[in-house]
């Protein structure tokens, strides 16, 4: 009986347990995820985003934290992250940090999307007036980007709560906030200088959400997890800075230009073709002049003809000249960072088209050199008669004995000048005073 009421117990004891950890795991154990951009703003950057909330969400994660250190970037990507923000049914909060960080231009759009905003001490914000794509526009066209911009402000903040007048002036009149001023003119809720600092902050506290409810949230002390990058959007990511691409765009002209001249190298050839495709994706996803493209292949072409035309550099120069301004005008971004550097179009353009131009000369004059080796190359050799040629005989030549034919009688020990290859048979001639003073 004993034994019977033990195993009872025990059985009702391990059903408890396992309905407890069942319990526990489905609802008490929701975290925090922690999203960092620390970069232009471009279309990695929004997938990154997206993917991440999607996460979130499919894990009902408590909230998501979006810290951001951003100078701006593209419109279309910065649309997108809003557009992921406002959907996410996880409460999204955005954090500019740490002290000395900025959510410049795109980054305010971004930050006054969140259903809480908040920054470090020492960060700022603001300057967001949209800056056109291609050099200078018409009026008009200026005119309905800014207007464009600021709708798109009004709606996302609106929605938020916030300062509707001043978050639209950033906009029109590329005002920036410190982190003060932007609490105190209610672009943001909170100012913290930890991230748990924050989250005390919020406890308890109410904030909209884009629907109109009001939600509040219990974070302090949570577990925060981070999301990192795949390795696709890391190589991604590291592939779309313009200065690499136009790095790998060099390399991999260089490269071809290698195998080119020396067929059957292989490696030269694979590592061109890989690099040119690697810059060429990354290409394809920035705003790319076509314009500057042409001059960078006009760079190639002067390289080519300083090979073939006695230029004493002027050709290179010209090359240098264009390659260099083609890397600086490749992406047509809105924010420098999003754009080649003047350093590494130099640093780039120069050695590329020094190198270029003495491969390329290098070719030319192995081309114009005399043969010398085959039958071609024994033409024109100088050589001793062996024995006598009236008209046949033998003659050394090259370090070899030849039988030769002479057009007219030659005495053994004589030197010749070899005229012409006929099989194994070399027609000769008796060398002149002029042949003999340039042996």
């Amino acid at each position: 009986m004993r034994s019977a009421a033990r195993l009872s117990a025990t059985i009702r004891l391990t059903v408890l347990l396992v309905v407890s950890s069942i319990a526990l795991g489905g609802a008490s154990f929701a975290e925090v995820m922690r999203v960092t951009i620390d970069e232009a703003i471009q279309p990695v950057t929004a997938e990154y985003v997206g993917r991440a909330l999607q996460t979130a969400s499919a894990n009902h994660d408590q909230a998501v934290l979006i810290t951001i250190n951003t100078p701006g970037g593209l419109v279309d990507s910065t649309r997108k992250i809003i557009e992921h923000i406002i959907a996410s049914p996880v409460p999204v909060i955005i954090y500019v940090t740490p002290g000395g960080s900025r959510a410049a231009s795109a980054g305010f759009f971004i930050l006054e999307s969140s259903d809480v905003a908040a920054m470090a001490p020492g960060t700022n914000t603001g300057a967001a007036h949209p800056v056109a794509l291609g050099g200078k526009v018409d009026d008009t066209m200026k005119q309905k980007m800014e207007n464009d911009a600021a709708a798109l402000m009004r709606s996302v903040v609106s929605k938020r709560g916030r300062n509707i007048e001043l978050a639209e002036s950033a906009v029109r009149e590329s005002k920036s906030f410190t982190e003060q001023e932007a609490l105190d003119k209610k672009l943001i809720e909170y100012i913290a200088p930890t991230e748990q600092g924050l989250f005390h902050q919020l406890k308890g506290k109410t904030f909209k959400r884009f629907g109109g409810a009001s939600a509040t949230l219990d974070i302090a002390n949570q577990t925060v997890v981070d999301y990192r990058m795949t390795l696709k959007q890391r190589i991604l990511s590291y592939l779309m800075d313009p200065n690499v691409a136009f790095i790998l765009l060099a390399i991999g002209a260089l490269s071809l230009y290698a195998e080119f001249n020396h067929p059957g190298a292989v490696i030269p050839g694979t590592v061109g073709v890989v690099f040119i495709l690697l810059a060429s994706f990354a290409l394809n996803l920035l705003p790319v002049r076509f314009a500057a493209i042409a001059m960078i292949i006009g760079a190639f072409a002067l390289f080519a003809a300083e090979a073939k035309f006695a230029s004493h550099g002027v050709l290179t120069a010209g090359g240098i000249a264009l390659l260099a301004m083609g890397g600086l005008f490749l992406v047509d971004a809105p924010i420098p960072e999003m754009r080649v550097h003047l350093l590494t179009a130099l640093a780039v353009s120069i050695p590329f088209g020094l190198i270029t131009a003495f491969l390329m000369s290098i070719a030319v004059r192995a081309r114009r050199n005399k043969v010398v080796t085959g039958e071609q190359g024994l033409i024109g050799e100088m050589g001793v008669a062996q024995s006598s040629l009236s008209p046949a005989g033998k003659v050394f030549v090259h370090g070899e004995l030849w039988d030769a034919i002479a057009a007219s009688p030659i005495a053994a020990g004589d030197p010749i000048v070899v005229r012409q290859v006929e099989g194994l048979t070399l027609r000769v001639d008796a060398a002149s005073s002029t042949n003999l003073a340039a042996i």
